[in-house]
């Protein structure tokens, strides 16, 4: 009897440089679309600017409480000169050329004896540039008798400010 044999070419398995490359190639194509359209930078600045946007949410609650509690007595510093904040901080010089946003004061206010321990943890900073002298946040008392709360550096957002 005669036996038929299959003879088979002994290949190594596996994949050839060629194919590799292009396989890397097509994975660094798809990665540089992604990482375009992800645009990791401005998430970022995005991110900073959510931050902001609770800071002054925070500020402006602990402003209120204090006022409630002190049986309306506004905390020491906040005037209410129309047009003209108050940078938050403990600077005495240079807060009136930080805040881009508004027209601010000289002097930084430092608010951390009002507000700290009762209503904050401690007083926000900027997640960019703040600092305990100058926090990069700023707040006035309206001519109507409203506190506002601004930041003064945003990054995406045109501005970021809370009133009530």
């Amino acid at each position: 009897m005669y036996m038929f044999t299959s003879f088979k070419k002994d290949r190594a398995k596996g994949f050839t440089l060629v194919e590799l490359l292009v396989v890397i190639g097509i994975i660094v194509i798809l990665f540089a679309v992604v990482l375009v359209a992800i645009d990791p930078a401005k998430r970022l600045k995005q991110a900073r600017d959510a931050v902001r946007r609770q800071d002054v949410r925070d500020i402006l609650e602990a402003v209120q409480q204090s006022i409630v509690d002190n049986d309306g007595t506004v905390p020491a510093g906040i005037d209410a000169t129309a047009g003209t904040y108050q940078v938050l901080g403990t600077d005495t010089t240079g807060c009136n050329t930080t805040c881009t946003a508004q027209s601010s004061v000289t002097s930084c206010l430092d608010l951390s004896g009002d507000l700290v321990d009762t209503y904050l943890a401690s007083i926000p900073m900027d997640p960019a540039t703040g600092s305990a002298e100058n926090t990069d946040y700023a707040v006035n008392m309206t001519t109507g008798g409203r506190i506002a709360v601004v930041s003064c550096d945003p990054e995406v957002a045109t501005s970021i400010s809370v009133q009530r």
